[in-house]
């Protein structure tokens, strides 16, 4: 295991993921305030939301192997999902986003950043249960957010089909990453990229990850990422061997080049009462910690009276 960035020591990471799971005690017998269970319950599941962003950009900092990424990445999915769900029953507003991706640059990033992970990590299965929470609504009473952003349609619409062309975006930082797609020369696309890369720490000033590898080996950091400049990198073919600045994923890239999945590879979901499609671990929203290895055949299971609705078995992969 060799860290990726050098602002994340043994010690670190070893403090990171005892507090991590001192967290998740604490959850059982903590509750938020707030005025009504409601918005406990949103408080809750944003918060363990958070916890799975930082236990996935942690494990990657540290040097981990990026296959064990993908299990954390569905888990982080799910927690999406139903702190979205947790959102709409609170504020009354069935498709309303998790990420107000318009209004704050941080925001847009960590949406961004998801999106990211799951073209690299070649999860396009994930990537649209997530755009799905994003695609629907915008934030408090605004329209959706499909079809407003050239960003984020760019990195959608060459595993997605039938997204917007769209000639504006909503932050500034991400002009450098939109001239690289549309760059009039290789090289242009390369320089483009290495400017994104240059200026992506510091337009985060307002973020509360900012500066936060400051603190010492107690503190907050769990790393510096723009996994959107790997993903557009990837999805466009632009030229990355130059780039090494720190923030630059570019192992993660590497690895989305190497294992380009062959047709057929992606596995569909399985709804409950079907028969297992390959044998391997499976999960399910509709019931926590559900996560385990069915065999090719095998009925799977039903959960009946879940608040997440109708059960539905998602690929975990063979391990």
């Amino acid at each position: 295991m060799i860290k990726r960035q050098k602002f994340f020591s043994e010690a670190h990471y070893k403090n990171f993921l005892r507090e991590h799971d001192e967290a998740g005690k604490l959850l059982k017998t903590t509750k938020f305030k707030s005025d009504s269970p409601k918005g406990e319950a949103t408080l809750r599941s944003s918060f363990i939301q958070r916890l799975a962003l930082r236990k996935l950009t942690a494990t990657y900092t540290a040097g981990e192997d990026i296959s064990s990424l993908t299990h954390l990445l569905e888990d982080l999915i799910q927690k999406y999902e139903v702190s979205q769900a947790a959102l709409a029953e609170s504020e009354q507003a069935s498709d309303i986003s998790p990420l107000a991706i318009d209004d704050w640059p941080h925001e847009y990033e960590e949406c961004v950043q998801v999106i990211g992970l799951c073209i690299l990590l070649h999860r396009i299965d994930l990537l649209k249960r997530f755009v799905r929470l994003i695609d629907n609504a915008g934030y408090a009473g605004y329209a959706g957010y499909a079809g407003y952003d050239t960003l984020y349609e760019d990195l959608l619409c060459k595993v997605l089909p039938g997204r917007s062309d769209i000639d504006q975006w909503y932050h500034d930082v991400y002009s450098p990453l939109v001239q690289a797609i549309y760059a009039g020369t290789k090289e242009d696309a390369s320089n483009f990229l290495k400017i994104y890369c240059n200026q992506w720490y510091s337009a985060f000033r307002q973020a509360s990850w900012h500066d936060t590898h400051l603190q010492g080996e107690e503190g907050n950091y769990v790393g510096y990422w723009a996994f959107e400049a790997g993903a557009i990198a990837f999805l466009y073919g632009i030229d990355d061997s130059k780039i090494d600045h720190m923030v630059y994923p570019k192992d993660l890239v590497e690895y989305a080049r190497n294992h380009r999945p062959t047709d057929g590879s992606q596995v569909a979901r399985v709804d409950a009462g079907q028969p297992c499609s390959k044998t391997g671990y499976w999960f399910t929203p509709a019931e926590a910690n559900s996560r385990r290895r069915f065999q090719q055949g095998e009925l799977m299971p039903n959960f009946s009276g879940s608040k997440w609705g109708d059960t539905i078995w998602y690929w975990s992969g063979d391990e």
